[in-house]
């Protein structure tokens, strides 16, 4: 890293009024965040070309402009925390709403998180200390999902999928569910399951349908592996039009011949959604995603796995039907997490995306109607990075960082303009990170 990587930079703030929206709120009223994130400013910028304009934002507004040849230029955000030493940039629609999570102070929790219009908007909790943006939500008319705990124990003791995504002292021990957000009330919903006692939201489409999966009331003790007890199902809620009628809508999707639990992860406009199936397992995973699947139709598609009946996880899908995602490597056991990044398509099926030179480890997060995927690529030697595949090859956005000091980890979702959002690491000895957004200034 050159000096001028290193040499930290000093962004100016600005008071950002924060609006209560329901739930377990943060203790505080107001936030600081980067003078930098003006949407509309980068939208006339960047969206018209004028790459002028870009440099004197750049310089002006304290964002940092990387240079590069392969992949074009990029102006890179930091994105500002609740207080906490960690935050993630999870989702980012075609408004350039960047969704997450961060730390509060103290880094005991960490709450859903939106970064929109010059604004952080702490999302809140359904009454418990986590919640979360997990997944690329990918709704372009206010709509955020997500998961968040309650005040509720969990009566069975179970992990639920929750607990793979939250950090701190209080990652179980309370019923956690899928969660949706509208800007027209900022009120935190709760999306409910199928019997049992907890779900998760993943995305929704713009024609208000959320997916993700639901406890059903079917115990498994074969199947589910102990904490878990319940089966689930990857589900639809349909959310109502009229913002008086709080009725939420949910229909259970189909599963394969012989499996018996599974779960949606991401649904395009189309409502052809895409996601994992196998058995109840410990539903983070593992043998619940033995193949991923797209359903389309009422129909359920098995597009297959990297030749391991393990992780097999679709996380994302654009307009065209194409699907990003990982899966096991072939000569990978179920516990060892060993990951290929995978892209499907209907003509070529499914394809493992290449590691960076030396790697041997890959994730795919986030696709965009151009077929750009983004995720992360790692190896002993470099540990993980930030990744974009575009025309079949893999470009470390590492490179093209220009004078921002910190390392790109991971690349968890891009829009269709290019803009990428993820998480930088800030201190590897204390383990801080933040979240960014990856402005390209032309292609």
């Amino acid at each position: 890293m050159t000096t001028q990587q290193q040499k930290a930079l000093d962004f100016p703030t600005r008071p950002a009024a924060m609006t209560s929206t329901g739930g377990n709120m943060s203790p505080l009223a107001r936030r600081e965040i980067g003078a930098g994130y003006n949407i509309w400013i980068r939208i006339a910028t960047i969206r018209a070309g004028l790459m002028l304009l870009a440099i004197f934002i750049g310089v002006y507004y304290g964002a940092t402009l990387a240079r590069g040849s392969a992949t074009g230029q990029y102006l890179i955000v930091r994105l500002p925390t609740l207080g906490g030493t960690n935050s993630g940039g999870n989702s980012i629609n075609n408004r350039g709403w960047v969704a997450g999570y961060s730390r509060v102070a103290g880094d005991q929790s960490r709450e859903a998180a939106l970064w929109r219009d010059g604004e952080l908007i702490p999302l809140g909790t359904l009454g418990g200390p986590n919640s979360s943006v997990a997944w690329p939500v990918k709704n372009n008319r206010g709509i955020i999902v997500g998961i968040s705990q309650t005040d509720e124990p969990e009566p069975e003791g179970a992990r639920w999928s929750c607990s793979a995504f939250f950090t701190g002292p209080f990652v179980v021990g309370k019923k956690c569910f899928g969660f949706v957000w509208e800007d027209r009330d900022r009120v935190m919903k709760k999306l409910p399951p199928l019997g049992g006692n907890n779900s998760f939201a993943a995305a929704a489409n713009n024609r208000r349908q959320v997916v993700g999966w639901a406890e059903t009331s079917v115990r498994d003790p074969q199947g589910c592996e102990a904490p878990q007890v319940f089966r689930f199902v990857a589900v639809i809620w349909n959310l109502k039009k009229d913002k008086d009628d709080d009725d939420i809508e949910i229909e259970a999707l189909p599963l394969p011949p012989g499996d018996t639990s599974s779960a949606a992860t991401a649904i395009n406009n189309r409502g052809q959604a895409v996601g994992i199936s196998g058995r109840c397992d410990q539903a983070v995973g593992r043998h619940s995603a033995r193949v991923a699947v797209l359903w389309d139709k009422g129909e359920v598609i098995e597009i297959g796995n990297l030749g391991a009946p393990h992780w097999a996880t679709a996380t994302a899908i654009n307009e065209q039907g194409d699907v990003a995602g990982f899966a096991s490597q072939p000569d990978a056991g179920p516990d060892e997490q060993r990951f290929s990044a995978f892209l499907w398509t209907k003509r070529g099926g499914i394809q493992d995306l290449d590691e960076l030179p030396g790697d041997n480890f890959s994730q795919a997060f986030g696709i965009n109607d151009r077929g750009e995927v983004v995720g992360l690529s790692c190896g002993p030697a470099a540990g993980c990075r930030a990744v974009i595949w575009r025309n079949g090859e893999v470009v470390d956005l590492n490179k093209f960082k220009g004078s921002y000091p910190f390392h790109l980890e991971t690349a968890k979702d891009i829009n269709d303009a290019g803009e990428i959002t993820g998480r930088a690491i800030i201190n590897p000895s204390t383990g801080e990170r933040e979240a960014y957004m990856d402005i390209p200034t032309h292609h």
